[in-house]
C-alpha cells in the first residue's frame, strides 16, 4: 500500500489527482470500471470532477474490524497528550480509539453496548466523528475508498458499495444515497484525561498490520497556509483555512476564539478549551505535536452533544451558508 508520508509527496499527489478529476468530469465512467456493484444512476453529485483520487485505491487504506480493546490501566505505548477519540458507549466501559491507529486506518467497525459504530478520522480535514452504523434496519460496515470530495474523505459500505462523505455522514453515490448517519456524542482527547475520566475504560489495542504506529506521515501539514488536494473556496472571514474549528450542527466556532476565552456558552451549547492535547498532524512523532488543547460540547444539561472539530475549510466547503460563531 502507498500512503503519503511526507510534503512533497502530497503535492505530487496532487498533481496526478487533478488529472484524474479532469478525466472523470460530467459522467462516472471512470469510476464504474473500479466499483461495479455501485449504483451511479443514483447520486446527489452534480460534478463528477469533485470526486478525486487520493492516492491508495479501494481499501488500500485498510479499516478495521472488530479491534482488540484492553484496559486502559496496562497500555503503555501512549503518552499524556497523545489524541484518541472517545466513545463513551451506553451501557458499557467508554472507549478510546488512538489517532496514532486511525491515521493509516482511517476507520474502525465496533461495536459496544448493542451499538455498532463507524469511528472515523479524515487526517487531510481532521474530521473526527463516531457514527451509528445502522441505517433503515440494516446494519452497515465501512471501508476506505481512496476517493476524496473536497480534501475529505469518501466512505463505502461494504453491503450496497454506496459512496459516504465522511465530513457530513451522507450517501453520495448509490441506493444509500441520501441516506444519514446518526453522529454520536464522541469526542477528541488526550490518553491523560481519558484515563483520568475513565480508570476502567477501553483502549484499542495495536492492529496487526505492519506500520509505523507512533509515527505522522503528514507531518507539518496543520502548519500550512492551504489544504492539499482542494481547489474550492477558503473561509470567509480571514479566518485561516487549517484553523481547527468545533462544528455543531451547521455552526463553527474558532480555536482561536475558544483559546482565548476558554468557555463559550452560546446556541444553546457550551464549549470548553483546555489546553494539553497534542496535534496529531503536526510533528513527526504524533507525541511530540504542538498543543492545540481539549475540546467538549454541552448541552444546557451538562449532556455531551454530537460535533465535529475539523479545519475551517472543510467546514466552509460543506456548509456554505453555515455559521461563523466569532464573537464580539
Amino acid at each position: 500500500m502507498r500512503i503519503i508520508t511526507n510534503i512533497a509527496a502530497i503535492f505530487a499527489a496532487m498533481a496526478i489527482a487533478g488529472a484524474v478529476a479532469g478525466a472523470a468530469q460530467a459522467q462516472p465512467a471512470r469510476w464504474q470500471g473500479q466499483w461495479p456493484e455501485t449504483d451511479f444512476d443514483r447520486t446527489s453529485i452534480a460534478d463528477w470532477s469533485e470526486i478525486m483520487s487520493g492516492g491508495p485505491p479501494k481499501d488500500g487504506i485498510p479499516a478495521i474490524d472488530a479491534p482488540r480493546m484492553i484496559p486502559a490501566a496496562s497500555e503503555t505505548r501512549l503518552e499524556a497528550q497523545e489524541p484518541v477519540m472517545v466513545w463513551p458507549v451506553p451501557d458499557g466501559a467508554a472507549r478510546a480509539y488512538p489517532i496514532r491507529y486511525l491515521l493509516w486506518h482511517e476507520i474502525v467497525n465496533d461495536m459496544a453496548g448493542g451499538v455498532p459504530v463507524a469511528v472515523t478520522y479524515c487526517p487531510l480535514c481532521n474530521s473526527g466523528m463516531v457514527f451509528d452504523r445502522r441505517v433503515a434496519g440494516a446494519t452497515l460496515s465501512f471501508g476506505v475508498s481512496g476517493l476524496l470530495r473536497a480534501s475529505d474523505m469518501v466512505m463505502y459500505d461494504r453491503q450496497t458499495e454506496s459512496w459516504w462523505q465522511q465530513a457530513t455522514g451522507t450517501g453520495i453515490v448509490g441506493e444509500m444515497t441520501g441516506a444519514e448517519l446518526d453522529l454520536l456524542p464522541a469526542w477528541m482527547d488526550s490518553w491523560e484525561r481519558f484515563r483520568a475520566a475513565y480508570p476502567d475504560g477501553l483502549v484499542m489495542d495495536e492492529p496487526d498490520w505492519s506500520r509505523d504506529y507512533g509515527r505522522n506521515p503528514y507531518v507539518s501539514y496543520d502548519r500550512s497556509a492551504k489544504p492539499f488536494l482542494y481547489s474550492g473556496e477558503m473561509p470567509p472571514h480571514g479566518i485561516a483555512p487549517l484553523m481547527r474549528v468545533v462544528r455543531v450542527g451547521e455552526r463553527a466556532w474558532p480555536f482561536s476564539r475558544l483559546r482565548e476565552e476558554e468557555s463559550v456558552t452560546e446556541a444553546g451549547v457550551t464549549i470548553s478549551w483546555e489546553a494539553g492535547q497534542a496535534s496529531a498532524l503536526d510533528a513527526r512523532r504524533v507525541a511530540e505535536g504542538r498543543d492545540v488543547g481539549n475540546v467538549r460540547v454541552r448541552d444546557a444539561e451538562g449532556r455531551d452533544v454530537p460535533h465535529d472539530v475539523l479545519f475551517a475549510f472543510a467546514f466552509h466547503a460543506f456548509w456554505p451558508e453555515g455559521e461563523w460563531m466569532l464573537g464580539g
